[in-house]
């Protein structure tokens, strides 16, 4: 059962979604300017709105803001901050995963099962920017039940950010799999089985 799907999205973050989206699938490329009049025509609301989405953006990675310049999407991280930033994420996955398996219920292996057949209905469809979106719901759902807001708010700009040059999905078809491996360790309880799968997973 997917109880986000039946959540009241505020517009503010329907707004951002959508930005996140064209970031992600390259509809808006790095060091492309953000005009707020622009964006609050597109989205019907006042500037004042798509400010606060803009610094949202600007919080999570995605764009860079400065003083008399505006807001532009960020730039992909260079090759090595890249490998940089794979490791801090494995080592904020494998906290959040050996932490999230000393409490985690039935209720919550069945919501990660229903993003992973999510992930599988945006792949066969060939719905990239979507699969991207649901592989980083997984991780984020397990994040947030490890450590709350507080972890969380280390790793997403750190997800984000590596996201923005993320090639895999489109030509990976073992991405799915991958995902399924997990939580059938986090089912059995094989710690050892599951700090493989995610160590496979995040590259």
């Amino acid at each position: 059962m997917n109880t986000r799907a039946n959540k009241i999205i505020p517009v503010r973050e329907q707004i951002a979604d959508a930005l996140r989206s064209d970031i992600i699938s390259g509809a808006l490329k790095p060091h492309t300017k953000l005009n707020e009049q622009s964006l609050a025509e597109r989205f019907g609301v006042s500037r004042g709105p798509i400010r606060d989405v803009l610094l949202k953006l600007t919080k999570e990675g995605l764009l860079v803001s400065r003083s008399n310049i505006g807001s532009s999407v960020n730039s992909p991280l260079p090759t090595e901050m890249q490998k940089l930033a794979i490791n801090l994420r494995r080592k904020i996955e494998e906290y959040a995963v050996k932490q999230a398996m000393l409490s985690i219920n039935e209720r919550q292996l069945a919501e990660l099962e229903e993003i992973i057949d999510r992930m599988q209905m945006y792949f066969d469809k060939q719905e990239f920017t979507e699969v991207t979106k649901t592989d980083i719901e997984f991780h984020q759902y397990l994040v947030e039940l490890a450590g709350g807001e507080d972890l969380t708010n280390i790793w997403y700009p750190i997800v984000m950010r590596m996201r923005m040059n993320y090639k895999r999905i489109k030509s990976s078809s073992h991405l799915v799999d991958e995902h399924r491996l997990i939580l059938n360790a986090m089912r059995n309880n094989d710690m050892a089985s599951l700090t493989a799968a995610m160590r496979k997973n995040i590259k």
